[in-house]
């Protein structure tokens, strides 16, 4: 069977996205460790399948390159919601269903504004160790568990870029104190009163992306508690191209929560797939 797609990117993470309205793509988890393949396929962070909905526009069924089901996926929600844009299957102004929530979003030329799920499970000023060392980290549910570690609790690291992202990321990402399922990882450095920049390790993909939506959610957001940052707040993830989020403060809990960045088709085609 030949399936047309299109590769996609959001500041870097990037998505195979293909249009499943006619619902003839089966295994879904077959398709993405497939598509997703960077020797020997397309290669991308995930695959986004657009889906029939009867409560938004459409659906996005989200998942790793492991094959595994991301659920919500901030930059993959841009994405597609630049795809069914351009593709005439939505208007500029609408909603899409993720993991049971309808989140709406908003066309502004290349850039696309998601509004995303009010973060849950903040929790500050957490302690661990790794080998001998106490790191302070916080974790927060932005629609996928994130963990937010400061550089400065590795002493011998002050350039982010130098950072042994994959190998800390990894041995963090499956701490069952941090979280039973897993968990994303963040290690950020703060720029100024209302920038940051961030890198991520993300579970499924198991490694680093050049940038993470609902990582970038999560760092804002701590940041802001815990740094008390300026909103909206810049976050610069490793690809450099800036994302923006802003949210409102209402009885000490974060609401309305909006991010904001570019969303690009990079290549179109087709690709035979034998057992989807």
């Amino acid at each position: 069977m030949k399936i047309d797609f299109t590769k996609m990117s959001g500041a870097g993470n990037d998505f195979v996205v293909i249009d499943n309205r006619s619902a003839s793509i089966k295994d879904k988890t077959a398709l993405a460790k497939l598509v997703c393949d960077r020797h020997w396929s397309i290669g991308a962070d995930g695959l986004l399948l657009l889906e029939e909905s009867e409560r938004a526009s459409y659906r996005m069924m989200y998942y790793n390159a492991d094959g595994s089901y991301g659920g919500m996926c901030g930059n993959g929600g841009r994405c597609i919601a630049m795809y069914a844009y351009l593709h005439q299957i939505a208007q500029s102004d609408h909603t899409l269903e993720a993991l049971d929530y309808i989140y709406a979003v908003s066309i502004n030329s290349d850039n696309v504004s998601i509004r995303m799920k009010n973060p849950l499970s903040i929790k500050l000023n957490r302690h661990l160790f790794i080998g001998k060392k106490k790191i302070t980290y916080h974790f927060i549910d932005t629609g996928a568990p994130h963990v937010v570690i400061q550089i400065n609790e590795f002493s011998k690291y002050k350039d982010l870029d130098k950072f042994d992202v994959q190998r800390l990321g990894s041995e963090l990402r499956w701490n069952k104190k941090i979280s039973p399922a897993g968990t994303n990882v963040n290690f950020i450095k703060l720029i100024n009163d209302n920038s940051i920049y961030l890198r991520t390790y993300e579970r499924g993909v198991e490694a680093e992306t050049l940038a993470c939506g609902t990582g970038s959610v999560a760092a804002a957001i701590i940041a802001y508690k815990k740094w008390k940052l300026n909103k909206p707040l810049t976050v610069f993830p490793t690809s450099k191209i800036p994302l923006i989020i802003d949210f409102d403060e209402v009885d000490k809990t974060i609401q309305n929560v909006v991010l904001t960045g570019p969303a690009i088709i990079t290549f179109t085609g087709s690709v035979d797939v034998s057992s989807t």
